[in-house]
């Protein structure tokens, strides 16, 4: 079974409309995926940009999203088990696209794990991806690029 990710507001390897970025209204774009395989008890989430300078820049953490869940809505905000990560600001929000310069590629990574995480909100990355080895079921990724 493959889990698929998709947006309604870009297609992979589209470029990501400036809505969702530092110099529009900086909202998560809406998110859809398909049917997680049979055993998962959560899902995790990961935005992230490997072209900025210095370091992958983290945009966005999501865990703990319950296993029923199939979409996140436009401007999304964590309600209820849902656990927010810090981004690379260290924040616990969705950080839109803001290249320094050129064009950026950004990975939105979807995770069907077969645990639920004991991570406190505002875990990082690094943290969730510790968390996450060997619990990883299936996975989904999406590219969208980005210049301002």
């Amino acid at each position: 079974m493959t889990l698929q990710l998709t947006s309604d507001a870009f297609t992979n390897g589209q470029s990501i409309p400036a809505k969702y970025s530092c110099i529009g209204k900086n909202i998560s774009p809406a998110l859809t995926w398909t049917e997680p395989p049979a055993g998962t008890q959560s899902l995790a989430f990961i935005m992230d940009d490997p072209d900025a300078p210095g370091r992958t820049w983290v945009h966005w953490v999501l865990f703990n999203i319950p296993a029923n869940t199939r979409n996140l809505q436009e401007g999304f905000t964590a309600y209820s088990s849902i656990a927010v990560g810090n981004n690379s600001s260290g924040k616990p929000s969705y950080q839109g696209p803001c290249p320094p310069s050129g064009t950026h590629r950004y990975f939105f990574k979807l995770y069907a794990l077969d645990a639920t995480l004991s991570l406190s909100p505002g875990a990082t990355k690094d943290q969730l991806l510790k968390a996450m080895d060997d619990h990883i079921l299936a996975q989904a990724e999406l590219m969208g690029t980005f210049s301002k």
